[in-house]
């Protein structure tokens, strides 16, 4: 099966892709059978040289059934080569990580009361007024304390 992918090229901490045609099982940056564009993500994105891609080849490709990623589906729908795929939904995607750890324990904790408020809830309670009766005189007893023994 083909698939449209990004090859990574460049060197450290400066990345550039290629966007390839390759067969699905080859390695990411191993064997391709067409270059077919490049995508530099350093590039802000209104400068034209961030996305350089041949439109009639991957439309070449397309129609001859490969497939492109969902990050090349966007690089190409930048281009305005096909259409933009619908937005994921990842509503914690700007959220730190710590963050998000504490909103998964307030969650876990705003799961399990409604449980306890259930389980309330099913148990009747009197609305009798609690009425306090007196003790009685109950005599202290007093504990005989223990003699410190003696070496």
């Amino acid at each position: 099966m083909l698939k449209i992918r990004l090859s990574m090229g460049g060197v450290r901490k400066r990345p550039i892709y290629k966007i390839v045609i390759a067969d699905s099982r080859a390695p990411r940056d191993g064997r391709f059978v067409e270059k077919i564009g490049s995508f530099n993500p350093l590039l802000p994105k209104d400068k034209k040289e961030r996305i350089s891609v041949e439109a009639e080849r991957v439309k070449y490709w397309l129609s001859k059934g490969a497939k492109p990623t969902l990050r090349v589906s966007r690089i190409l729908g930048e281009a305005q080569i096909m259409p933009m795929p619908k937005a994921g939904n990842n509503p914690l995607k700007a959220v730190p990580k710590k963050d998000r750890k504490k909103a998964d324990e307030k969650e876990a904790s705003k799961t399990e009361s409604p449980k306890a408020e259930a389980v309330k809830a099913e148990t009747p309670k009197a609305d009798v007024p609690k009425v306090e009766t007196p003790k009685a005189d109950v005599p202290k007893v007093e504990t005989p304390k223990e003699k410190p023994k003696k070496d």
